[in-house]
């Protein structure tokens, strides 16, 4: 009876798991981060990305927004240049859910089995970098880079896209590192 009451909780773990997006970031160490205040995006890079017109303007959108929201000002003459790339693969999922209960297994053919069921699911997993380079020095200085699984859906695209890009620009501007010999000397 404890396993029927465990099953649901399993079953909602593992559809809320699958809604997921995973979120990473890297940055280099070296840059003062507070010197940015503007950005622009950098157009020559974002024409060579292969989605829609719609799915850029979408995702240059969202970007404009958290980074506003951060503070930052679009710029004829930026601190920043964003850009952005995508790449996505095709998920397949085969499900196979068998129950039975009863004696004689394996001595042929049992009355007292019962159930198996099937199911493939796919979807499309796609994957957000967004870069930020220093305007000067044309070095790339930050990347995050965001998971998540697609819709065709309009409502769903915004949501999704708002989303990816909400929780990749959180991890901007990167926390400094602890300075271990500061932290040594205090105690």
């Amino acid at each position: 009876m404890k396993t029927f009451k465990f099953l649901p909780l399993l079953l909602l773990f593992i559809v809320t798991s699958c809604d997921t997006v995973k979120v990473y970031s890297d940055y280099d160490r070296s840059v003062d981060f507070t010197q940015y205040k503007t950005f622009a995006f950098m157009k020559s890079g974002i024409d060579k990305v292969e989605i829609s017109d719609l799915d850029k303007k979408r995702i240059l959108n969202a970007i404009d927004q958290q980074l506003q929201s951060k503070g930052f000002t679009k710029s004829e003459n930026p601190d920043l240049l964003i850009n952005i790339f995508t790449k996505s693969r095709e998920e397949i999922s085969v499900n196979q859910f068998n129950a039975g209960y009863g004696y004689g297994w394996g001595w042929g053919w049992n009355p007292y089995m019962y159930g198996g069921h099937t199911t493939v699911t796919s979807s499309t997993e796609g994957t957000l970098y967004i870069d930020l380079i220093d305007a000067k020095k044309k070095e790339l200085i930050w990347q995050g880079e965001g998971t998540g699984t697609l819709s065709k859906d309009m409502a769903e695209k915004d949501a999704i896209v708002n989303d990816i890009v909400t929780q990749i620009l959180a991890q901007y501007p990167p926390a400094k590192p602890v300075d271990k010999e500061k932290t040594e000397k205090k105690k």
